[in-house]
């Protein structure tokens, strides 16, 4: 399988100085736009739906979105097609959410080879570009033995070819407003579920009846022997994650004089089940110590960890929602880890475990921490990679470039990503974490690790990645003040509440993650050091 490259779309990063006319018919061509009818004319952004292609000419199309094989269920990233004339094919389709519009191209019957554009654009910007040939895909067998071909990366220049644009619109919640974030209130996963999660588990309002923590929501989240707070969530969490259907495990190991408890959500993957993808967050949070001042609310320890790390926790609900819906080649893993604050007790003991099975390999790791404080607001989107080695190139490129292609391409960020390339390459990681930054979204390979994905990176050699905002320009870091309400005023800006941009940005992450988990099912990117 490493001979074939199913992430079409990522590995061409360089721009080639080769550049070819894109016209509204491409010369050349028999079929024209009018041979092919697509219905719906209007695709639900973010949604899986069936469209249907009516051909009335013999042609071959590029479909570079996520699909799903009829015969095998799992999800690829794009296919080629043969389709005669009279015949009607129908395809699952999963497009961006955050883009309004997608294009798919077409060819005379027989043709092979299809333009691709560079991993950190959208297809939009490629053509207003001039559509410049930086080198094609072509069919391969799909190596699950379903119905779809894959495609494969090759550096042969590709014929121009006759794209069709399909607008695209995404549902909302009619019941919410634009404060609230209704943009980005629906879809297969969206932010504004992961904004009502962390609003349920940070409920402070009192509740009498509620023996562990004296709350409606889920506090107090701090590890401890006998601490019923702490046993309340694990048993919250755990009953969320078999709620998905989920094979859910509650890890204990002894950590010191406590025991550190991991919860994790399984679902065997049915080609590969020995490859496993695993997603985490921490759900425990910042215990009281020692009077600590600060220019907020004083004290060291919080009760409800919004942004550390209750977002990354209902991130990790949200995102295993939509998986775990699906059928994978890999094993997919949820996990809820605790005692990060600790010391990474529970992520390394559960690495430190897999030790012992090396029949398991743990292909890729996508930690979730520290979410929300970030762009669109005045701070940057950090996207971490790692492990690196050498500061001065991209060891991992592989994974770098598949983040682009998601974060430019799908999410529509091209803008936001160059701006944070700029800014990294300039002011480097610190100031991604505490320094204000309009506009700015920035990808990079990480040679600090202060969260889980440090044990994944030094226990089993996991390449990493994962996202998070601003981190110690946060005064309410570690701190009582560390509320949704204080999140929500981080995030304010002159042309939106924090809610919406709050939401927006979970949406961004949720989106980002998930599409993410799809391309590395397909084929994972094994770390390159």
């Amino acid at each position: 399988m490493s001979t074939v490259r199913p992430l079409l779309l990522v590995v061409m990063m360089a721009m080639a100085t080769l550049s070819g006319c894109f016209g509204e018919d491409a010369g050349g061509e028999a079929v024209n736009k009018s041979d092919l009818s697509i219905s719906p004319k209007v695709w639900s952004a973010g949604q899986w739906q069936i469209i249907e292609l009516d051909a009335k000419a013999d042609l071959v199309l590029y479909v570079p979105h996520f699909v799903k094989d009829p015969t095998t269920g799992f999800v690829q990233n794009g296919t080629i097609i043969n389709v005669d004339s009279g015949d009607t094919l129908e395809l699952q389709i999963l497009p961006s959410a955050r883009l309004d519009s997608a294009t798919i191209f077409i060819a005379d019957a027989g043709e092979s080879l299809f333009p691709i554009r560079a991993a950190n654009e959208s297809w939009n910007t490629w053509m207003e570009r001039g559509a410049p040939n930086i080198g094609s895909v072509y069919p391969v067998a799909n190596m699950d033995g379903g119905e779809l071909p894959w495609t494969n990366v090759s550096g042969a220049e590709a014929p121009r070819r006759i794209p069709i644009v399909v607008d695209m619109y995404r549902d909302v919640d009619n019941s919410l407003t634009i404060d609230e974030g209704q943009a980005h209130s629906e879809g297969w996963v969206d932010g504004r579920a992961v904004y009502e999660w962390i609003e349920m588990i940070t409920d402070e309002t009192p509740d009498p009846l509620d023996l562990a923590d004296g709350a409606k929501g889920y506090l107090d989240r701090w590890i401890g022997n006998g601490n019923p707070a702490y046993e309340d969530a694990i048993t919250f969490f755990s009953g969320v994650l078999e709620g998905y259907g989920l094979d859910v495990v509650v890890h204990r190991f002894q950590a010191g004089t406590a025991w550190a408890v991991n919860i994790c959500g399984y679902k065997t993957g049915t080609q590969v089940p020995d490859e496993w993808l695993v997603f985490g967050a921490h759900f425990d949070i910042a215990p009281p110590a020692a009077y600590t001042p600060g220019p907020d609310l004083p004290g060291y320890g919080t009760r409800t960890g919004a942004y550390d790390n209750t977002a990354g926790s209902s991130m990790i609900l949200e995102t295993a929602d939509s998986l775990s819906s699906i059928d994978t080649r890999r094993t997919m893993v949820f996990c809820l880890w605790s005692s990060e604050e600790e010391g990474l007790w529970g992520s390394s003991a559960f690495t430190g475990n897999l030790t012992n099975y090396p029949e398991i390999t743990v292909t890729n790791y996508v930690n979730l921490d520290m979410m929300g404080i970030n762009w669109p607001g005045d701070w940057v989107l950090s996207c971490y990679i790692g492990p690196e080695e050498d500061p001065d190139s991209i060891d991992q490129k592989a994974m770098y470039e598949l983040a682009e292609w998601v974060g430019a391409g799908q999410l529509g960020l091209e803008h936001e990503i160059a701006k944070g390339w700029a800014a990294w390459s300039e002011d480097g990681e610190q100031a991604m974490w505490s320094d204000q930054y309009e506009d700015t979204v920035a990808i990079y390979e990480s040679p600090t690790a202060r969260s889980d994905h440090a044990s994944f990176q030094d226990d089993l050699g996991t390449i990493t990645l994962g996202w998070n905002g601003v981190v110690d320009g946060y005064p309410c870091y570690h701190r009582d003040c560390d509320r949704l309400s204080k999140m929500e005023s981080y995030m304010v800006t002159e042309d939106a509440t924090g809610e919406q941009n709050l939401v927006e940005s979970f949406d961004v992450v949720a989106w980002w993650a998930t599409m993410t988990f799809l391309t590395l099912d397909q084929e994972p990117i094994i770390n390159q050091i």
